[in-house]
């Protein structure tokens, strides 16, 4: 394969750029008063021509937040290819007797599957309806009672929690549910709340789905804001969680999403009700693997395999990634990156499978990458990288399904406002990212005068507010899409 790198001479670079309008722009930003602090990586290079055409810091290694995602679903794109799907497969240990009862357990043994009850794949309040089907199939094996317990069993993509450089305060919360060997549900729970009159505390009123033994500390209190001001703390795994901040005053119901602290024995414990609801008695509680004091090495081998279940493809869940930024489907992709090469699906594993091949495709020099979602403030990418993958990108053949999965500048998904009404609405197909004081751009566009171009924009410190920048930010990208 062809690998790109870039060697660039300062003195060719002024003389190439410094006179068009792109360059000119991000000089303009790069003296605004709002980026006296900041550090910005910059490129753009036109791919037919094969030319870079403005840069500024572009070998500059910073937090690009969620712009992360593309070398996830790039990497999901060309090592598992678009139609992948792995599976979530059920087992019985022990046997079935003529009287329909099964002396052993039931086995959910995971394979990472992120879409599995997911509301981007379900119709509302249809999520877990997947579990009668499950229930079907084992009434058709001919099981009516189970002496046992459901076991749910993720090990095999670890139970590292959350990768590397997650905040305290994001792992509460729904944008910090992280993938497992076993997702269900997007891995959230939903909390409602009942809000009076401003300054007094709200009540909790519902937790969606039920986990048993959760405690949820609430101190959220009403006051006279615009949607939902509260924050979840707790560690994965954990059971004591606090919830704090504020809400809308006198609203009735009010939604907020937090992360599920254990998946793993969630999908358990909701199977297990589910069967009981059907008149399926099951002896046992439900089990999480991880909990579990004996390990079965290999057991599998003796199990029998009742049936399973496929997710959705790659192309399906990186659509969702890109288009919605949605972490927990971005951190899924790269798990099976390591799962489908050696049966490990830990976020160090899966990253050094990613790390391998991009390092035979391009310069990874000054790359550091902690997860698959951006989410990570230990990750550092500069425009040079996000270039260089774009351009490997749109040489692939994949690259048709994965220009689909960004979002259209002015139109749609998390750009949907920017350079709306503007030069560079529906020329610019891009994935964003958004942190505290970091801002992300990375992707197409696709010119006024017929130029295909790949760029990077990262924006790490700025001053003043997000809304501020982004509208400084419009007028370079206004200028790359008239260029």
């Amino acid at each position: 394969m062809q690998r790109y790198t870039f060697i660039f001479s300062f003195l060719l670079c002024f003389i190439a750029h410094s006179q068009n309008s792109v360059q000119k722009a991000i000089g303009v930003f790069n003296a605004d008063k709002i980026n006296i602090n900041s550090s910005i990586s910059f490129m753009v290079y036109d791919i037919e021509k094969e030319e870079v055409v403005a840069t500024l810091n572009e070998n500059k290694s910073l937090t690009s937040a969620s712009a992360a995602k593309l070398f996830s679903t790039a990497t999901a794109f060309e090592l598992l290819g678009p139609n992948y799907s792995c599976k979530t497969r059920v087992y019985y240990d022990g046997f079935i007797d003529k009287d329909s009862v099964l002396h052993g357990n039931i086995w959910i043994r995971g394979g990472g599957d992120v879409s599995l009850g997911s509301k981007y794949f379900n119709a509302s309040q249809t999520e877990l309806n997947f579990l009668n089907s499950w229930i079907d199939s084992l009434k058709s094996k001919g099981i009516n009672r189970i002496n046992g317990a459901v076991i749910a069993d993720g090990s095999e993509f670890g139970y590292d929690g959350a990768p590397e450089g997650w905040n305290w305060g994001d792992v509460g919360n729904y944008y910090g549910a992280n993938a497992g060997g076993i997702n269900v549900f997007d891995n959230q729970i939903l909390l409602y709340f009942k809000m009076g009159k401003a300054g007094s505390l709200s009540q909790l009123t519902e937790i969606f789905p039920s986990v048993p033994g959760l405690l949820m500390r609430n101190e959220v209190y009403a006051a006279t804001v615009n949607g939902d001001n509260s924050y979840i703390y707790g560690a994965p795994y954990s059971l004591d969680r606090l919830v704090k901040g504020k809400l809308p005053q006198f609203t009735e119901r009010f939604q907020v999403k937090g992360s599920m602290p254990d998946p793993e024995f969630q999908l358990a414990y909701e199977f297990t009700n589910a069967l009981l609801r059907k008149g399926i008695h099951v002896v046992q509680k439900p089990k999480a693997y991880r909990l579990m004091d004996v390990e079965f090495p290999n057991a599998y081998d003796n199990f029998n395999l009742l049936f399973s279940q496929s997710s959705k493809t790659v192309k399906e869940i990186a659509f969702w990634t890109n288009f919605k930024s949605v972490n927990l489907f971005a951190e899924g992709l790269l798990n099976q990156l390591g799962y489908s090469k050696s049966n490990n699906g830990s976020t160090e594993s899966s990253l050094k499978v990613l790390e391998d091949f991009w390092a035979q495709k391009i310069d990874l020099s000054g790359m550091i990458l902690k997860d698959g979602s951006g989410l990570s403030r230990s990750n550092a990418i500069s425009a040079n990288h996000f270039c260089q993958l774009l351009i490997y990108m749109h040489k692939s053949s994949n690259f048709n399904d994965f220009k689909e999965t960004l979002p259209v500048a002015g139109k749609s998904g998390t750009i949907a406002s920017l350079c709306k009404g503007q030069i560079g609405e529906g020329r610019i197909f891009a994935k964003s990212g958004t942190i505290s004081k970091v801002k992300a751009y990375a992707g197409y566009v696709y010119s006024k005068s017929g130029k295909k171009l790949a760029f990077s924009l990262t924006i790490n410190n700025y001053n003043g507010t997000s809304a501020e920048l982004h509208q400084k930010i419009e007028k370079v990208m206004n200028a790359v899409a008239s260029y």
